[in-house]
């Protein structure tokens, strides 16, 4: 291959990663290209490029994955290289090789080697002939559903079904019983084939108490490979990565240098070409293939921090046809590093993707040791229709417990306000002594039940007196104004009577009492001394003498305090308020914007509370919602393929558990 000067590279991807690669681009003399939907017309990525093009509506289906379209700006717009990112088009063949027919250089590998990783079963084969060890499963062509179960008791259950062109926990299932097998095949080739186009599945033992640790690898066109160290991956939820680290810990030198060099065997056996991932099952002293993804990952930062490489870089040079610029030996790995993904979605709601306006963001500054890579700033709108992923927030240090120690305050410090982020649960995952010690199973999540969405109660308390002091301090400052009545001022409620006044939170009042220096706050019976300033959007109070800082923010009637890792959001009273309870009626109500996808009950049948009635499809995953009582189900209110905004209400039910009024009855 020869040596291509690349002048011009299109990002055929958004968000933080598209960001990401310009950052890089642009160091390197690059002109950036940046597409986009409708939803994304003032997304940090299209300001940040030197040119921007719109590909279609929101839907990925309709622009970020419509090859034509992307190709087409390549050439409308003079560039001579592309890079997908990771997602949407990252993977995809038929993309790789349409821009080596329209002489454009795809950043990544060649695409028969994402052909022979693309499907999980092809790849099991590749990987078996090179003798790498293999859980066992079934990895054929033949999907139909009594065969398939068939397989699965073969292998005797706990099984995992696995979209087998997917990634990222996407038709993904868990099945422990037979009796669960078919309804959980039906979900996993519903997501494989939303996600990514394809039904195919495969199946495999589950495995219990895994580690997931991967290797990354990186190849040149003149048959130089190296891996860069591994990563640990092994906090996940719903098969999701949440936190990752590098190196791994708790790895022999002898087991280390063992699977890195099987993951350079397995690019070598693909003729790969670029940045790619080769992730292991590890049991023990014992590791099994999972899978290669032919692409940057999205945790490849960890590795950047401990090798001080730039990724990117490396990408775009190789793909310009220039060797690897370092030798196994060169790679040397520094200290330790953590990334922890931030995600719009309620960890306190099972977790359920949100989307909204950004009304304040405030970050930890970049360092040596913080890194952060979004692609947000604070008025950006999320939107509904794609991975609720919005920062990763990045930290390195000497050794592992003090990189840990970053990330705990790191997170601290990250403060957003508009919708509910994941912030408090990874900080009580940083915080929580058994992942102090050391790298916990694939199931630790999920074996912890609820305690990591748990909220420590003296924070919240702290944080609502801090919106209560946010919410007087505005009060003052507005009856301050000229020519402002004193019968409207804090002081004028009545004559010789203590300077108080109520606040009215949704489901919290509270009272105080103007002094001198601030504000006597009557909470829960409790009378709190809150004294301090609130400028700019950072408060700094003293509640009965013990300071606290936060970041508060208030639109409308809705005050958020962001103290610590906890954002508290509370919404004062107004006439509009309709309490929680009043919503009860309506649990079949859509949770987010999202899809229809599936009815699952015939109208007119009889159902008993709890019973899934209906699936919708939002943020690439599946959600099933519950009949909330015993009853007939009377109608659907929307139709399979119909969008549904947050709170419309999905399907009826008619409660058969009411009695009627006996002076309804007859004589």
């Amino acid at each position: 291959m020869n040596v291509n000067k690349l002048q011009k590279i299109l990002i055929a991807n958004r968000g933080e990663i598209a960001c990401r690669i310009m950052r890089s681009a642009k160091l390197m003399g690059l002109t950036t290209v940046a597409v986009y939907s409708d939803a994304d017309k003032h997304a940090q990525h299209v300001k940040m490029a030197d040119e921007a093009y719109h590909i279609g509506p929101a839907p990925s289906k309709d622009s970020y994955l419509v090859a034509d379209k992307i190709l087409q700006v390549a050439k409308d717009s003079g560039a001579d290289c592309i890079h997908p990112g990771y997602g949407f088009l990252s993977e995809n063949s038929t993309f790789a090789n349409a821009c080596e027919a329209n002489n454009i250089v795809f950043v990544g590998p060649p695409a028969s080697s994402i052909e022979a990783m693309g499907s999980k079963t092809r790849a099991k084969e590749i990987m078996a002939a090179a003798n790498v060890p293999l859980v066992p499963g079934y990895y054929g062509d033949k999907q139909d559903p009594a065969f398939l179960q068939a397989e699965a008791e073969k292998i005797g259950y706990p099984v995992l079904i696995k979209a087998a062109f997917g990634g990222g926990g996407k038709g993904m299932r868990v099945v422990n019983h037979a009796n669960e097998f078919i309804s959980a095949l039906e979900g996993s080739q519903r997501e494989a084939v939303a996600g990514f186009g394809n039904d195919l599945v495969l199946l495999e033992r589950y495995v219990n108490q895994p580690r997931h640790v991967e290797v990354q690898v990186f190849a040149d066109n003149h048959g130089n490979c190296v891996y860069l160290g591994d990563r640990d991956c092994s906090l996940q939820r719903r098969h999701q990565k949440v936190i990752e680290e590098a190196p791994a810990p708790g790895l022999s030198d002898e087991l280390r240098k063992e699977m890195g060099e099987a993951a350079v065997r397995c690019a070598l056996a693909i003729n790969y070409r670029g940045a790619g991932t080769v992730e292991f099952l590890l049991c023990g002293d014992e590791f099994f293939f999972m899978e290669m993804n032919t692409r940057l990952q999205v945790e490849h930062p960890v590795t950047e921090m401990v090798t001080g490489v730039d990724l990117v870089t490396w990408q775009i040079n190789i793909a310009g046809g220039q060797t690897l610029p370092f030798k196994q030996a060169d790679i040397k790995l520094q200290g330790h590093s953590f990334e922890a993904r931030i995600y719009a979605e309620d960890p306190a709601n099972e977790f359920i993707p949100c989307s909204g306006t950004i009304e304040a963001l405030y970050t930890p500054l970049n360092s040596e040791f913080v890194r952060i890579d979004t692609g947000i700033a604070a008025g950006d709108e999320i939107s509904p229709y794609y991975d609720p992923m919005i920062a990763k927030l990045i930290v390195h240090d000497d050794n592992r417990e003090q990189a840990l120690s970053r990330l705990q305050h790191a997170l601290e410090q990250f403060h957003l306000a508009g919708f509910s982020t994941n912030i408090g649960f990874l900080h009580n995952l940083a915080v929580h002594p058994s992942f102090k010690q050391g790298a916990p199973s694939t199931h630790f999540i999920a074996e912890q039940g609820d305690s990591l969405v748990a909220v420590d109660q003296s924070l919240r308390q702290a944080s609502q007196l801090i919106a209560a002091f946010t919410y007087l301090e505005q009060l003052v400052s507005t009856q301050e104004a000229p020519n402002t009545s004193p019968w409207q001022q804090l002081s004028g409620f009545a004559l010789n009577a203590p300077q108080s006044v109520k606040i009215a939170f949704v489901d919290l009042t509270l009272n105080a009492v103007k002094t001198n220096n601030g504000y006597s706050i009557t909470h829960n019976e409790h009378v709190f001394n809150v004294q301090g300033s609130l400028n700019n959007g950072l408060c700094s109070v003293f509640i009965n003498g013990e300071k606290h800082t936060a970041h508060v923010s208030r639109v409308n009637n809705v005050i958020t305090v962001m103290h610590k890792a906890l954002q508290t959001r509370l919404e004062l009273v107004n006439k509009h308020y309709i309490s929680d309870h009043q919503s009860d009626a309506l649990p079949l109500a859509a949770p987010l914007n999202g899809t229809v996808v599936k009815h699952l009950v015939e109208l007119g049948s009889s159902i008993t509370k709890g019973d899934p009635v209906v699936i919708i499809e939002a943020m690439k995953m599946e959600y099933t919602l519950n009949a909330p009582h015993d009853g007939i189900l009377q109608s659907y209110c929307f139709a399979e393929g119909e969008l549904v905004s947050h709170g419309a209400l999905l399907a009826i039910v008619e409660d058969t558990t009411v009695a009627s009024d006996p002076a309804e009855g007859g004589a």
